[in-house]
């Protein structure tokens, strides 16, 4: 498999800067995995201090992996042991096919917790402190009122296929983590939606596209009727639940 072929690569060349650990989270640990379609998220931890020079080689490293089938899906965010009980500090990140700096949300040092995929080296509960529940919720309402809700008001993002399906999944998951606690796969968000009150053909529009291969590429008449139907339905909705729990 190609996803096996690039992890395997990424792990060689990863090898001479002695990593102490890497996981997998997202959907290429939790089981909903679509190869070519879905991000493989990885988390490496390396011994430290991210020199310049550290930073120069993780560099030369990525631009190698360029050549392999589905390198411009592998995002890697670099923690070191000194680090990584930090959930405020900025971590060096491979993604988009460049390098910058962000955090490692409370949603995803949970899925460490809970579902990381250990690919070399130790795992996440001897690195990482574990999230309570509280700070979860903290954080998966805020990304709603912060991040989705302003973004629902800004009509042109709605007509592109990354939009209708992060925004209408992750409002799904955050309804479940703010109610039970727990976090859910991207399947069972959509198998939630429609009793959320989502627009079924938005929903049905989103499982194609993601679990059927020989999907057709949406039209445009069909994109604006979608963004219309989302921006209908999320703003109302992610209203609704921060009031419920805000």
């Amino acid at each position: 498999m190609p996803t096996d072929a690039l992890l395997d690569r990424f792990l060689h060349e990863l090898t001479a800067l002695e990593p102490v650990a890497v996981w997998a989270h997202g959907s290429l640990a939790g089981g909903d995995y679509q190869e070519g379609r879905s991000d493989l998220d990885l988390i490496a931890v390396l011994e430290g201090p991210l020199t310049p020079g550290t930073v120069w080689r993780l560099a030369k490293l990525h631009a190698r992996l360029r050549a392999e089938p589905l390198a411009a899906l592998l995002h890697c965010t670099y923690l070191t042991p000194d680090t990584a009980d930090d959930a405020g500090r900025r971590h060096l990140t491979w993604a988009h096919q460049e390098l910058f700096k962000r955090t490692v949300s409370p949603v995803t040092r949970r899925e460490l917790h809970v579902f990381g995929r250990v690919l070399h080296g130790r795992a996440p509960a001897g690195l990482l402190p574990p999230v309570r529940d509280r700070e979860l919720a903290e954080f998966v309402l805020r990304d709603q009122r912060d991040f989705w809700r302003p973004a629902v008001d800004n009509a042109p993002l709605w007509t592109r296929d990354v939009w209708v399906d992060l925004g209408t999944i992750t409002f799904a998951r955050a309804s479940v983590t703010l109610r039970d606690g727990r976090l859910i796969s991207k399947r069972e968000a959509l198998d939630l939606l429609p009793g959320l009150g989502a627009p079924a053909e938005v929903v049905e529009d989103i499982r194609r596209r993601r679990y059927d291969a020989a999907a057709p590429a949406p039209t445009g008449a069909w994109t604006a009727r979608r963004a219309g139907l989302t921006r209908g339905y999320l703003g109302p909705a992610i209203d609704g639940l921060v009031t419920a729990y805000g």
